[in-house]
């Protein structure tokens, strides 16, 4: 079986201030930004629907009103909170993980413990959940983030790498976490922001 990550660079605590503020414009302007990706997700998941989940833009609307939430259909909350990180945030590239399969995310974290590099972790994306306020998915989407604080110690501990070290390590592998310093070379770039991800 095959996965995806979605990742974007977004100041979390802005994205997580989203959920339950209220604010009628930013439900608007997702609404008109993203109008075909909205349509295309209510096709996608048409069958349960029918079934009594609430469409992608009622989802968005529940998440930024704080609910109300049918648990049962909790899966629609995690992706709209993914409106919401995309609205605020860029997405980030991520050749090596869309698709990737089974154990290639604890693939990845051995290679980053190989190299003394304990401040973030790519299963996390898998193994995290989505903030506390919304209803956990029983299954996909997964959620995780690496906080702006993770990120800058991660890339201290990848300068401290030598070269005979990451020489030693898998090619792909190590290409795989080129990428994941590159993400954490873009958060510093933008005060605040963090990286947040969604498996599929």
């Amino acid at each position: 079986m095959s996965y995806s990550l979605s990742l974007y660079l977004v100041d979390l605590a802005k994205a997580n201030g989203a959920i339950g503020g209220g604010d009628d414009k930013l439900r608007r302007m997702i609404g008109g930004r993203f109008k075909s990706q909205l349509a295309h997700a209510d096709e996608e998941f048409s069958s349960l629907i029918e079934d009594g989940a609430p469409t992608r833009y009622d989802a968005v609307r529940a998440v930024i009103e704080g609910g109300p939430y049918d648990e049962a259909h909790a899966f629609q909350y995690a992706y709209a909170y993914e409106m919401i990180c995309q609205f605020y945030g860029r997405r980030l590239f991520n050749n090596h993980f869309s698709p990737y399969r089974s154990g290639w995310l604890e693939t990845v974290d051995k290679g980053l413990s190989d190299l003394g590099i304990k401040a973030v972790s790519v299963t996390d994306f898998t193994y995290g959940s989505v903030p506390s306020a919304l209803p956990a998915p029983e299954h996909l989407p997964c959620y995780g983030e690496w906080s702006p604080d993770q990120c800058a110690e991660a890339l201290t501990q990848w300068e401290s790498t030598t070269q005979e070290q990451r020489d030693s390590l898998d090619h792909e592998v190590l290409e795989a976490i080129d990428y994941c310093i590159e993400w954490t070379r873009e958060a510093q770039t933008r005060p605040g922001c963090g990286v947040a991800a969604f498996e599929f």
